[in-house]
């Protein structure tokens, strides 16, 4: 299992220090996130000065259009020397259409098409075959040679996509070279529907290879720790897009009272409301030593890595 970083707030001016501290410490894969800056500047910084692995995790496809992020992730592809992945998510309706205010419709076939768009693109640059992708969300017929780049000599990088509901999750095995967990995930979730929805994606597709897994990454070791996960696992679980991950456990009642202090902006109840039941659930909590040796027993044997770099310990 590989052990990376992740950066929730990949600040331009600060991130290179982020990276090498990162690499300092052994990890293999630095990963930034798409929150307050973009997370392709943030790498662009970072490239050249570690030699991880380098990923976004996620950067939020539906804000953008094939085109230009297969162009963004063509010259990280370049920059990192073959480092890159391109690593996708949704995000959920109201961010896409009143943060973004870009299109929203049936998110998993629209994701399914984006990806295969950057693929035919990529493709289209490293043959010169004429670009041809016609589909029922993006069309992309136009390729001059002024703004062909030509073969990528590192190739084409990986994509991995996000996923919690089975539609997008199956997408993501059926065209993605890797799935990245989402931290709103339990150890029963993972193994009763995302793992089989990957399968189902995979067997449609007719892929032989193994699909890489970025494990959930809710960890806690003291109690600031613990408070900030339960802040979290609140945040997460007011949201009606991943409710199916409680009500999996039983837990939909913790979703609709969750929900209801949202609404209402009472974010310090809505911690509170997180027991330790959940809590336990959905982190791992203790020692830097006992992190890692529960994170393996939860996940070794399908996470194929990691962005929570305290699991070194141990």
């Amino acid at each position: 299992m590989k052990v990376d970083r992740l950066e929730l707030d990949p600040d331009p001016t600060t991130v290179p220090e982020a990276a090498r501290a990162a690499e300092e410490a052994g990890c293999d894969g630095f990963w930034v996130a798409e929150t307050r800056h973009d997370p392709f500047v943030a790498l662009s910084r970072v490239a050249g000065a570690v030699d991880l692995e380098l990923g976004t995790a996620i950067a939020v496809a539906f804000a953008r259009n094939p085109m230009s992020t297969a162009l963004l992730a063509n010259d990280l592809q370049l920059l990192s020397g073959g480092r890159f992945h391109l690593g996708l998510g949704s995000q959920v309706e109201p961010h896409v259409t009143k943060r973004f205010g870009m299109p929203w419709s049936r998110p998993a076939a629209r994701m399914r098409e984006f990806v295969l768009a950057v693929r035919a693109i990529w493709h289209s640059w490293a043959t010169g075959d004429r670009l041809r992708f016609r589909g029922e969300f993006y069309t992309h017929t136009l390729m001059t040679p002024f703004f062909d780049p030509g073969p990528n000599p590192f190739g084409a990088p990986s994509v991995w996509l996000a996923g919690v509901g089975e539609l997008m999750t199956e997408v993501a095995g059926e065209v993605a070279d890797g799935f990245l967990c989402h931290n709103f995930t339990t150890e029963r979730y993972l193994r009763e529907v995302t793992l089989p929805a990957l399968a189902r994606g995979r067997a449609k597709a007719g892929h032989a290879a193994d699909l890489g897994v970025l494990g959930p990454s809710l960890v806690a070791h003291d109690d600031r720790s613990v408070a900030e996960v339960r802040r979290q696992i609140a945040f997460y679980g007011s949201t009606p897009a991943y409710r199916k991950v409680l009500d999996l456990h039983g837990w939909g009642e913790l979703h609709e009272e969750l929900h209801r202090l949202s609404r209402r902006g009472e974010w310090t109840r809505m911690a509170e409301a997180v027991t330790d039941e959940v809590l336990h659930a959905f982190a791992v909590v203790g020692t830097p030593a006992e992190v890692a040796a529960e994170y393996r027993r939860r996940y070794g044997d399908v996470v194929t890595r990691v962005a929570a770099p305290v699991l070194r310990t141990g």
